[in-house]
């Protein structure tokens, strides 16, 4: 009898172990799941070279120094926005890495937080254009929007270089020339520099929907994917506004391609990093845009993707101060748009830019 009860007592006992275990391993599981308890940042950034880049050294560094884990998820700018609008009650993204005009887009929605300059302390050596007024995030790096040639076109038919965005009119490019639709940032800012070039700018546009129906007229498409390498590659442009980081990126596969700063002038186009409003681990993406804006990895995007960095402590030496912008004097001279007013009328320019120019051309 006494064998019987102590028999029973140890199962009992067993099951209580057990049942303990179970419990311990449910509530670690839900923590883990849920993103709030566990100690996971959850990054949204670009695919394709940033992609690899940050998980090569950016990630693995912060990681070891911070003892977390980091998550990476892919998209675009517009993809994350549309993931944070989407998680606006119950966010799962702690850093969001945005263009300049979605992220302008983001904040009116008040999918993002403020910066803490106590936590963010790099901040105080960020250039101007970097910065947003209410330190809503911040630009970690820094491309320029200018005139990209095939140098090997340019050459056999004894063109010379061109100096001004009113170049891609020029009858000689005539079917010869894929140009960036309206719905990506290459083609706002064509759009905007059209208007400047000739009398007008951001809130007088006319000048400019003028100049591009003459541009579209040497036009075999217009590209909406921000991309256009195959385009170079293929032979069917000669050249097209892109940006400074994907022509370095092309021609350092050994493609003959070469960039050009208008003299009217470029645009900037700035990669933000930002912290999402009620982020899961709010401290900790603060912590995370401090890092990106560090001297160390600011040096070693500018190195591998070609981004001007923001900081103004990077030193910077040899032929990449060529490729990118780098210092007051470059940085000083770039336009930075008024992506404020420009996605108030955005919707408005792209259905006339589809109705009178790309769908029509």
């Amino acid at each position: 009898m006494k064998r019987k009860t102590l028999l029973i007592g140890i199962i009992c006992l067993m099951l209580v172990v057990v049942s303990a275990c179970s419990s311990n391993e449910t509530s670690s599981t839900s923590k883990e799941s849920n993103g709030k308890d566990s100690k996971t940042l959850v990054l949204a950034a670009y695919g394709g070279s940033y992609e690899k880049k940050f998980k090569e050294i950016v990630i693995p560094k912060f990681e070891k120094e911070f003892g977390v884990k980091v998550k990476y998820i892919t998209g675009s700018s517009v993809d994350t926005v549309s993931k944070l609008q989407a998680q606006k009650d119950n966010p799962e993204i702690d850093v969001a890495f945005i263009d300049d005009g979605p992220q302008a887009q983001a904040k009116s929605f008040g999918l993002l937080a403020p910066l803490d300059e106590k936590i963010v302390t790099n901040l105080a050596n960020v250039y101007d254009i970097a910065k947003d007024k209410d330190q809503v995030g911040v630009g970690f790096g820094i491309v320029s929007t200018g005139l990209a040639y095939s140098k090997e076109a340019f050459e056999k038919n004894n063109w010379e270089p061109p100096t001004s965005w009113n170049d891609l009119a020029d009858s000689k490019f005539k079917g010869k020339l894929v140009l960036p639709s309206i719905s990506n940032t290459y083609g706002v800012h064509l759009l905007i520099m059209a208007a400047k070039t000739n009398g007008g700018d951001e809130k007088n546009i006319e000048p400019g929907f003028e100049k591009l129906k003459e541009m579209s007229k040497n036009a075999v498409t217009f590209d909406k994917t921000a991309d256009v390498s195959n385009y170079f590659m293929q032979g069917q442009t000669v050249a097209s506004a892109w940006g400074s980081s994907r022509v370095f990126t092309l021609k350092d596969t050994g493609f003959p391609i070469e960039f050009v700063i208008p003299k009217e002038g470029a645009p900037a186009l700035m990669l933000t990093a930002n912290v999402v409003k009620n982020a899961p681990h709010e401290e900790l993406a603060q912590k995370f845009v401090n890092y990106i804006l560090s001297e160390e990895v600011q040096k070693e995007f500018a190195l591998s993707v070609f981004d001007g960095p923001v900081n103004k402590n990077v030193k910077l030496s040899g032929d990449i101060t060529e490729k990118i912008p780098y210092g007051d004097e470059q940085i000083s001279k770039l336009i930075k748009v008024d992506w404020e007013y420009v996605n108030q009328k955005r919707a408005e320019w792209t259905e006339r830019a589809n109705k009178e120019i790309e769908v029509a051309h």
